[in-house]
């Protein structure tokens, strides 16, 4: 008897343990349901976009010599990333971007929370800055073409002044819109003025830091395209304006599409990182 119910006990045990296996797996099953259809909601119009694309050219509502269908382009795509011709390009650009991005970071950032923080910077500095964010980036590339050539360093120049102003504006805003109720509260509790930046000025003004640093980024992307088309033999931008002289259609909308996932990856990144930076600001709320 005493076997028996012990038998009784484990069998009970295992169905609970069965049953908890399945509510479990019901659960997983759900949330992944439910990611997928947020996903596809998410990328609804994309797809239709994709769609309206591949079917445009086929009916005959657009010249499919001028506008080939997306399976066209994205086959040509894939032929030329096997074959490394794109992916010469691309690696040209990026280098380029990313350089120009990376200077303008180390710069602006320290510099805007300088200005920023201290009134006195921010007076000698400010008229000059009002003087060059109102001139057009792209006005001045062939100023630094003549100054600096045709090689790599005009083109990360123009890049790193494409980048500076939105950094540099953001952190400024960032420094500035600090609640100042946060700043009245750190220096009762006696805290030095450098540890009053670096735990209160500097942590509240990330968000706004990282606005201009996805700005900076989508920035030197789009100057990236219009400098390498301007003076340049190789690259992204010089790959497109190549193929469109040469009439190779598909190969020019093929490097387009090559620009716009540089930016979604760009941006990505960038997004994530900003919300490893500010877990805390989700916790607060």
């Amino acid at each position: 008897m005493a076997n028996t119910g012990a038998g009784a006990g484990i069998g009970e045990v295992l169905v609970r343990l069965e049953k908890k296996e399945q509510s479990t797996q019901r659960r997983a099953l759900g949330w992944t349901i439910e990611k997928l259809l947020l996903a596809f909601r998410s990328s609804i119009v994309i797809i239709a976009f994709m769609v309206l694309w591949e079917v445009a050219p086929r009916l005959g509502w657009t010249n499919a010599t001028f506008l080939p269908p997306l399976s066209e382009v994205l086959s040509t795509w894939w032929s030329l990333l096997l074959s490394g011709d794109l992916a010469e390009h691309m690696e040209v650009s990026l280098v380029r971007s990313i350089g120009g991005f990376a200077l303008a970071l180390v710069v602006s950032v320290p510099l805007g929370l300088a200005i920023g923080w201290w009134k006195s910077v921010a007076q000698y500095l400010n008229p000059l800055l009002e003087l060059f964010r109102n001139t057009a980036v792209l006005a001045l590339l062939p100023v630094f073409i003549m100054l600096l050539g045709l090689g790599e360093t005009s083109k990360i120049a123009i890049i790193f002044y494409a980048c500076v102003f939105p950094l540099l504006l953001n952190t400024i805003s960032g420094v500035r819109n600090v609640d100042p109720l946060l700043i009245r509260s750190a220096r009762s509790m006696g805290l030095s003025p450098v540890q009053l930046f670096r735990k209160v000025v500097l942590p509240a003004s990330v968000p706004t830091i990282f606005v201009g640093i996805r700005q900076a980024g989508s920035a030197s992307i789009l100057v990236l395209v219009a400098a390498e088309m301007a003076g340049a033999k190789s690259g992204l931008g010089y790959f497109i304006q190549y193929t469109q002289f040469s009439f190779q259609i598909t190969e020019m909308y093929a490097g387009i599409i090559t620009i716009s996932i540089f930016g979604v990856i760009l941006n990505y990144a960038l997004v994530t990182l900003e919300k490893k930076l500010t877990a805390w600001k989700q916790v607060s709320n």
